[in-house]
């Protein structure tokens, strides 16, 4: 019995790990795969009733999830998807 608890406790720290392995991974290909303003055709200001932080991809105060650098909350890019609601 003793030999079986500590093959579990190895199992469930070894699953554990990879999870959390899998979650920095998951990250960084995220933050890789943002592009650039220009890519985006990022502007300053809002398109009619389009701002960014209106967006499903805004991350406040001034992030986005796509887009590289700082995003003003009233701007506006290709890539806007209004919030579900």
């Amino acid at each position: 019995m003793k030999g079986s608890f500590g093959s579990r406790r190895r199992l469930l720290l070894g699953v554990g790990l990879a999870a959390a392995g899998g979650a920095i991974c998951e990250r960084a290909a995220a933050q890789q795969s943002k592009i650039s303003k220009d890519q985006a055709k990022y502007q300053d200001k809002p398109k009619g009733e389009q701002r960014c932080d209106g967006c499903a991809h805004f991350l406040a105060p001034d992030g986005c999830k796509l887009v590289e650098g700082k995003i003003s909350p009233s701007g506006w890019c290709i890539l806007y998807g209004a919030k579900s609601t």
